[in-house]
């Protein structure tokens, strides 16, 4: 239970890290909020988790006996783990320049249609989310995996609360006219996820050895 409980934690923190920075569903989720009210980062999040289940479900199902040789998982474990220093770096670096203000630009994303239909199409045309599953997301999933359904599932849950949570609080507080955080504060959350990231990646890179080196 200690076990799954922090995998549920360390998903969540490391997701999250994820969905503070700025792209495309936040833009979407901020223009279509100010139109159609607080429900919409909700339903934006639906279509986003259920595309990432079917991903989950087609890597642990599919890809599971490949992933889990050694020489496999330590590879991927060690381009997360620099991808994960190199994205904490960078959230540092760039935190001072971000804000949650601003104008809304279009994204070329239709918003006629259903908000989880746009969910599932706004996460497929961003390329970070791709980067991001390809490395960070399949090291943790291939790790987890060792603990059979109940440890991707924690994953799993873990992972889609952190967004459910960041973009409700979002289109919450866009929907009010006003944001919950101001730039201060959104960049303190940014810094401190960088510094998350460089210890996550640290110790993906530490895990990497062990399996290399078999």
């Amino acid at each position: 239970m200690i076990e799954l409980a922090a995998i549920f934690g360390g998903s969540f923190a490391l997701a999250l890290s994820g969905a503070l920075m700025p792209g495309p569903l936040l833009t979407v989720t901020i223009a279509e909020s100010v139109r159609h009210g607080c429900k919409i980062g909700p339903l934006l999040m639906t279509g986003h988790s259920l595309l990432e289940l079917l991903l989950v479900v087609a890597i642990t199902l599919g890809l599971g006996p490949y992933l889990k040789a050694a020489p496999v998982t330590g590879t991927i474990a060690l381009l997360g783990g620099l991808l994960l220093i190199y994205l904490g770096a960078d959230m540092i670096r760039t935190a001072r320049g971000l804000s949650l203000q601003g104008d809304v630009e279009e994204t070329g994303t239709s918003y006629t249609r259903h908000p989880v239909l746009t969910g599932i199409f706004t996460s497929l045309s961003n390329p970070y989310w791709t980067l991001w599953w390809a490395t960070i997301g399949l090291g943790y999933l291939v790790t987890v995996m060792n603990l059979g359904l109940a440890g991707v599932a924690a994953f799993f849950l873990g992972h889609i609360s952190a967004d459910f949570a960041w973009y409700s609080l979002i289109s919450f507080g866009i929907s009010r006219g006003k944001t919950l955080l101001d730039d201060k504060g959104y960049q303190f959350v940014i810094r401190l996820c960088g510094v998350f990231l460089l210890g996550f990646g640290g110790w993906f890179v530490v895990a990497a050895k062990g399996y290399l080196g078999r």
